[in-house]
């Protein structure tokens, strides 16, 4: 008797659970920007490298019209040093550099990811908010924290984040066995902008759509 008590109870508490997720509402993010630097011990201009990466697919989910969390998968596979149509020999080697086994893997690990848990309002600050997930490179996921202007309207999601930093060798990207890796920064910047529409380009703000 007991253990038909015990099972009725866990398909109720089962169907609440799935009846709370049928409600939930999905949201496509439809335009992106994802740019990244990475440092020389002697931090200058010139020993500075940045670059891009693409995101594959991103949604939001909301519960009626409260943001709950946020799915973002990063393509490795497209990342890419200097800018987008540079031809450098030394971006194109850089570039090959950062795919390799050296330090992103793509090959094994074509895939990073980001889950957004919570967004805390900010008071008297530059950003608006503290955004918190997990993000996860080469298969190693580390909670993180960072400042962003987040904007939500109805179902519409703007995410400008600051520029923040993540420690490349909690992710094990780093020479296995190189004194070159001794001359660079374990510190790699983000830096992104995620939309639920498309972004104006020069006020990154979504645009009107015509009626």
């Amino acid at each position: 008797m007991k253990r038909l008590l015990l099972f009725a109870m866990m398909c109720v508490c089962m169907s609440f659970v799935f009846g709370q997720k049928k409600g939930d509402k999905v949201v496509k993010v439809t335009s992106s920007e994802i740019r990244w630097w990475g440092y020389k011990v002697v931090k200058t201009v010139p020993t500075t490298h940045s670059g891009t990466v693409k995101l594959k697919s991103g949604k939001f989910t909301f519960d009626k019209t409260v943001l709950i969390d946020g799915e973002f998968v990063i393509d490795m596979k497209s990342i890419m040093a200097g800018d987008v149509s540079s031809q450098d020999e030394d971006m194109v080697k850089l570039t090959n550099d950062l795919k390799s086994s050296n330090f992103f893997d793509v090959k094994k690990f074509p895939l990073a990811k980001f889950h957004l848990t919570k967004i805390i309002p900010l008071a008297n600050s530059e950003y608006n908010s503290t955004v918190y997930g997990d993000v996860t490179i080469k298969g190693v996921r580390k909670t993180i924290t960072f400042p962003a202007n987040v904007y939500i309207t109805q179902f519409t999601v703007v995410i400008e984040s600051a520029k923040f930093s993540l420690n490349r060798r909690d992710f094990k990207v780093f020479y296995q066995s190189s004194l070159k890796d001794y001359f660079i920064k374990n510190e790699m910047d983000i830096q992104f902008k995620i939309s639920t529409e498309k972004l104006d380009n020069e006020n990154r703000t979504p645009v009107k759509k015509k009626k």
